[in-house]
């Protein structure tokens, strides 16, 4: 069991980060803290995408001296994938910081609950 944690610790730890980002979703109230969640989440599935893509002993995928073999390089997808993750998940967390402050501006809070309930009082 300790040498399969060990042969899996980036993998382990990116299952914890992401248990940590969802509980810190599910559980706060305050918006801000929401959204340090959800971008908790992201960046542990970056790493969960990053760890697999990445195979011990092998080069950059560069092409070098004519060497065209596959088994020498490792694959640039994965990588390809967390770098495009990233720019989405940073122009999200950008759009929710935004509509969080237009939010407090007109509410004058961060309570999900607290804004859920002026809502239904301005409705009646």
């Amino acid at each position: 069991m300790k040498a399969l944690l060990a042969d899996h610790m980036h993998e382990s730890a990116a299952i914890i980060l992401f248990c940590i980002g969802f509980t810190t979703l599910l559980l706060n109230k305050n918006l801000i803290k929401k959204i340090i969640g959800f971008s908790m989440m992201d960046n542990a599935i970056y790493l969960f995408l990053a760890s697999y893509g990445y195979i011990g002993g092998r080069l950059s995928p560069i092409y070098i001296n004519g060497d065209t073999n596959p088994e020498m390089y490792v694959n640039p997808l994965p990588a390809g994938l967390v770098l495009t993750g990233i720019v989405v998940s940073v122009s999200v967390s950008a759009i929710m910081l935004a509509l969080t402050v237009r939010l407090y501006r007109h509410y004058h809070t961060l309570d999900i609950d607290e804004i859920a309930e002026i809502v239904r009082e301005e409705g009646r």
